[in-house]
Parts: structure tokens; C-alpha cells; sequence
């Protein structure tokens, strides 16, 4: 009986579980259908403006001399920016950026390290702990930004990044992130942020289209850079916002099917287990029977 008491109170701790996940799911279902919307929104956008920064710089020679944003220095002081979430019960949303972080370190930025010339920067609770953890140079650190993900509470946090690039304080900025493909994938990236690229490699092979410019171009390029770069922040720290409720969605609907399984084998434990229980009992009612006969 002590057995059967066990396996009907792990039967009632998992079904509470399942609940809980059950519902975490339609939560982050919900969340994430609002948030695709965004991203699909923007990914256009963005786009198409780095599209025209590409041709207006083509078409403008000088416009790398000015380009205070695409000024290329040996990576002596180096800032990568991790994001992640808040919270965690997403699978390895997190703990992915944390490898991908660890193996840029390791292969990538090693002489900065042990020159303490690397920094990093948090976007997201669960990069900060990492970071503090491992007792890292932590330049800042910005959790609160997914309470309101907006254009313009992220463009300070890249302005910032900007102003410490022009400054001199950092000569190559990277970011760390999940970019949304879809409900159950999500593609770890690791791009450059600073210095930007206005033309690709095979500029040459690049068709440039024939814009009309008012007032210069001069003037219309120095605007659209650092809105080019703020646009990109924007859509990167976006990206890994609906990816974290994809992971989570999934996580949890993985969870509520394992919970379910479960509960069905725990059953069938405790099916056997009555079972035999009974069996025993009547054995026992027909050996004393057979007893009192004799």
C-alpha cells in the first residue's frame, strides 16, 4: 500500500506539472504571435535602407574617409554583446549564446582577454549571471529593455555603443544572439556590429541603382549611417525577443508531452501494482479459508 501511496502522489505532482507547462505554452504562443509580427515588419525595412546605404556609398568615394562609423583599427579593445532573456525554462536558448560567447573568446579574442582589453556588454539577466559568475569585464548591463521593447529605448543603448567606438574606447564591437527563423528554430549568430560595412566584398559584381539625392549625398549618407546601425541593434535585440518565445513555446510543449507520458507509465505502474495488491489479498482470503476447512 506504501508503494501505491507513492506513485498516486508522483501522478498528482506531475499532472500539476503539466499544467503549469501547458499553460506556459499558450502564453509564449500567444506572446510570440504578436511578436513575429514585428519582426516580419521590420526585417524589410531594414533591408531595403541598408540596401540604399550600400548604393549611395558605391556611388560616393570619399564616403569611407567620413564614415567615422567604418573606421577599420586593429582589434586591440574589443566589446561583445550578449543577448539573452530574462528568464530561463527555454530550453538552450541561453545557454547557447553562453557557448557561442565562450568560443569566440577562446578562439577569436584570446590575446584581448589575457591583455584585459575584452569587455561585454548584457542585454538580458541570463548573460549578466553568466558574466558575473565567471567574473568578466562587465561594461553594462540592460535587462530592463524587454519590460518596454521599443525603437527608441534601444537606439540609446546603441548610441552608446557608438559614441564608445568613435571615442576610441573600443576598435571592433561584436554581437552574440538567437535570430528567429521560426516556431522551433532559432540560428545562433555571431556577426560584426562595429566597424560597419557600407559595400560588400564583390562591390564590383553589385548593380548600383540610379537614386535621385536631395539635399547631397554627403548629407544623406552621414544620416543614414548611424540609422543604419541603430535600425540593425534594433532588429538583432528584436530577433532574439521572438526567438526567446519560440524556444519557450516549444520547451514547454516538449514538456507538457513528456509530463503526459509520464503520467501514462505512472498509471500503468500503479494499475499493476493495485493489481497485485488485490491478487495477494485474495490469496490470502482463500488460504485462510482453506485453513479453517482443514
Amino acid at each position: 500500500m506504501a508503494n501505491l501511496k507513492i506513485i498516486r502522489t508522483r501522478i498528482a505532482s506531475v499532472k500539476s506539472t503539466r499544467q503549469i507547462t501547458s499553460a506556459m505554452k499558450m502564453v509564449s504562443a500567444a506572446k510570440l504571435r504578436k511578436a513575429q509580427d514585428k519582426i516580419v515588419r521590420l526585417r524589410p525595412y531594414a533591408n531595403k535602407l541598408h540596401e540604399i546605404l550600400v548604393g549611395v556609398s558605391q556611388s560616393l568615394v570619399d564616403v569611407e574617409e567620413d564614415n567615422i562609423y567604418g573606421k577599420k583599427r586593429d582589434p586591440e579593445k574589443v566589446l561583445i554583446i550578449m543577448i539573452t532573456s530574462n528568464r530561463g525554462l527555454c530550453g538552450g536558448f541561453n545557454s547557447n549564446v553562453v557557448k557561442e560567447t565562450r568560443r569566440i573568446v577562446a578562439d577569436k579574442y584570446h590575446k584581448q582577454a589575457s591583455k584585459g582589453n575584452l569587455w561585454f556588454m548584457a542585454i538580458g539577466k541570463k548573460g549578466f549571471e553568466f558574466l558575473r559568475q565567471q567574473k568578466l569585464n562587465i561594461l553594462e548591463e540592460h535587462n530592463q529593455v524587454f519590460n518596454n521593447l521599443t525603437f527608441s529605448n534601444v537606439s540609446v543603448i546603441a548610441e552608446k555603443v557608438m559614441e564608445n567606438f568613435v571615442s576610441g574606447k573600443f576598435d571592433r564591437v561584436d554581437i552574440v544572439y538567437n535570430q528567429f527563423k521560426n516556431a522551433a528554430v532559432q540560428n545562433l549568430t555571431n556577426e560584426p556590429f562595429l566597424p560597419v560595412e557600407t559595400a560588400p566584398a564583390d562591390q564590383k559584381t553589385v548593380t548600383v541603382a540610379d537614386y535621385i539625392y536631395e539635399p547631397t549625398k554627403e548629407e544623406i549618407v552621414k544620416e543614414l549611417i548611424p540609422k543604419s546601425i541603430k535600425i540593425q541593434f534594433y532588429k538583432a535585440v528584436l530577433d532574439s525577443w521572438v526567438a526567446e518565445h519560440g524556444a519557450r513555446m516549444t520547451a514547454m510543449h516538449k514538456a507538457t508531452d513528456n509530463a503526459t507520458q509520464m503520467i501514462k507509465e505512472l498509471t500503468l505502474q500503479y494499475n499493476k501494482a493495485r493489481q497485485a495488491s488485490i491478487t495477494n489479498q485474495i490469496l490470502e482470503v482463500v488460504s485462510g479459508a482453506e485453513a479453517l476447512k482443514g
